[in-house]
Order: structure tokens, then C-alpha cells, then sequence
């Protein structure tokens, strides 16, 4: 049993960004890590031409600007430097293989019993912590829902975080389900919100809607149906992020990308759609959203947290969740 003051969970931006804060006031840490690299959403399963969607400003890490130098929006390969240099400047120095498979707060001893398998060695390694931070994030687990006779599907289906940067799906007949198309088929938690919070999501909806119709038009015609509720809200409410548009509008305008209803059923290669249309198709990619993986005690299991604004990020007994919500 190794004891420590704070354990973290989760070697991404936010659990990064909670070790150098507690380095910088010199309180004692750990930081675990499943994958083999620390913040592997970024070393691994991200696409070499992503770029963060929001400016540089919005995105750096505290107390380490990005450089001077840097685009508004930095790619893929920069924000890893710049997470390189994050890390070696704090001094954080993350345990990575190491899979948290429990944890359990001890009333008697007023701490937190964390206990991890490290992959590498194929051992049990036992923690013991005044305070856990779980870090895992909001893009921990890739989510595939339960579609009827998917399990008779000849070809490949894969989630989108699989999704190689060379698919060996390449010249095939691939359909996408993405993450609109499935959003009635969940139930999912309401998170509570505060009179004053949906009024500041209302406010800020409004300003959005009106831009994208500005933009896009009235896109109903290609398969789209505007929700009810505007993009902000329905974030605030069930953690569902809006699909940010980089071009994929244009090419459904040009039939480049062909939009179907959501899947009714699979058989074999047939795959029949909710207006009962059927195609076949060799491979499925399943662009249906994440999970979060984290404890019980903080969030429900759709991956939301349970607790209402301003302190969704605290839970009981020296509990924190950080870069989740």
C-alpha cells in the first residue's frame, strides 16, 4: 500500500493540468494511466489533421500559454509538443499501464483505497490517498448502441475511435451512424440546471441557431431535422456536444454524402433504415459518441455527473472529477 495525498485518475489535459497545480504547491501525487503514453486521446486515436476547434487562447493549460508562435488553431502534432513541454515543466511524471479496476472510500481511516493492475507486469498495485481526482474523461469509452441483428453483419463495423488514419474499409460501401441519428433512442439523465442557467443557454442558443440558418440555410431537405432545443442546452443538460460542421454540410449539398434515417435492422449485409428502405453496405462505422468511465459516486451511467451546477465537480469525502463537465 502506497500512501499518498492525491491520487488522479487519468493522464489527459485535465489530469495533467491537476498534477502541475498541486506540483506547483508542492502536494504530493500520482497520476495513473491505463494506455501506454499519458493524454493517448491525442498520441493515438486522433486524426493528423485535426486542429482544436477552438482558439489557442481557450485551450492552453494553466499557467503555460501556448507559444507566441503558434496558430489560433493548433493541429494535432503542436498541442502534443506543447503537452510534452506541459508535462516536463511541471514535472509530472505519470504511471501509465496502470488500469484502476476499484476504489472505496475507508470511514475509518478517512481515505481513499484506490487499487490498479499494472498491465506491464501483470501485478496488483494498491493506493492509499486523502483525496481522488477522477480525470478519465468525457471521450473514455466509445459508445455503440444495441442494434438488432448486428451480430449477423458480414462485413467490418467499428467505432469512430478505431477508425484508422489508413481503413482498410477504403473503396467500400460504408455507411456512418452518427451521433443525431441516434439521439431519441437513449435514455439518457437529466442533469438539473438553475432558472438562471437555461436563461444564459436560451440567450446564447438563440445567437447560434440564427447563425447556422444564416450559414447552412434550411437543411431539413437533406435529412436533417432541427431539434427542438438549441445546441448549448442540450450540452448543459445531457453532455451531448453539437457536431461542429467542417464540410461535411457542403458535400450532403452535393450528394457526395448520402443521409438515411437511423437503422431499423441488420441482416447480413442488408441493412434496412427506419423508412424502410434496405442497402447493403460492407462496413459500418459507428460515430454514436463516448462514455465516460468514471466512479459511481460521481456520475450516473450515461457518464454525466449527478451533481447540479456550480459544484457538478465535487463529491463526497475528498472526491473531485476534473475535465469531465
Amino acid at each position: 500500500m502506497e500512501a499518498i495525498d492525491v491520487v488522479i485518475v487519468g493522464a489527459g489535459p485535465a489530469g495533467l493540468a491537476t498534477s502541475a497545480c498541486l506540483n506547483r504547491l508542492s502536494i504530493p501525487n500520482i497520476v495513473l494511466e491505463r494506455e501506454d503514453c499519458y493524454a493517448s486521446l491525442w498520441q493515438k486515436r486522433a486524426y493528423d489533421r485535426i486542429k482544436l476547434h477552438l482558439a489557442k487562447e481557450y485551450c492552453q493549460l494553466p499557467f503555460m500559454a501556448f507559444p507566441s508562435d503558434s496558430p489560433t488553431f493548433v493541429p494535432r502534432r503542436g498541442f502534443i509538443d506543447y503537452l510534452h513541454s506541459y508535462v516536463s515543466h511541471f514535472r509530472i511524471n505519470p504511471r501509465c499501464s496502470r488500469s484502476v479496476e476499484s476504489a472505496y472510500h475507508d470511514e475509518e481511516t478517512g481515505k481513499w483505497h484506490i487499487r490498479a493492475r499494472n498491465v506491464d507486469l501483470n501485478v496488483h498495485e494498491e493506493y492509499s490517498a486523502r483525496f481522488l481526482v477522477v480525470a478519465t474523461g468525457e471521450n473514455s469509452k466509445g459508445f455503440i448502441p444495441e442494434v438488432s441483428g448486428l451480430d449477423s453483419f458480414g462485413g467490418e463495423f467499428i467505432h469512430s475511435s478505431k477508425y484508422e488514419k489508413r481503413p482498410k474499409i477504403q473503396g467500400k460501401r460504408c455507411v456512418s451512424r452518427w451521433l443525431w441519428e441516434f439521439r431519441n433512442g437513449n435514455c439518457l439523465r437529466s442533469v438539473k440546471l438553475g432558472r438562471q442557467d437555461l436563461h444564459r443557454c436560451s440567450i446564447v442558443d438563440f445567437i447560434v441557431v440564427l447563425l447556422s440558418k444564416l450559414k447552412h440555410g434550411d437543411i431539413s431537405n437533406y435529412g436533417f431535422a432541427r431539434p427542438s432545443e438549441g445546441p448549448f442546452y442540450v450540452k448543459q443538460r445531457v453532455g451531448r456536444t453539437p457536431t461542429i460542421d467542417v464540410g461535411t454540410v457542403e458535400k450532403i449539398r452535393r450528394k457526395e454524402v448520402q443521409v438515411f434515417p437511423s437503422i431499423r435492422g441488420i441482416q447480413g449485409s442488408r441493412i434496412e433504415f427506419a423508412n424502410g428502405e434496405i442497402k447493403r453496405f460492407d462496413a459500418i462505422i459507428f460515430a454514436t459518441g463516448y462514455k465516460s468511465t468514471g466512479g459511481q459516486d460521481l456520475f450516473d451511467e450515461s457518464g454525466m455527473p449527478k451533481l447540479c451546477f456550480p459544484n457538478i465537480w465535487k463529491g463526497k469525502n475528498g472526491l473531485y472529477c476534473s475535465g469531465i463537465c
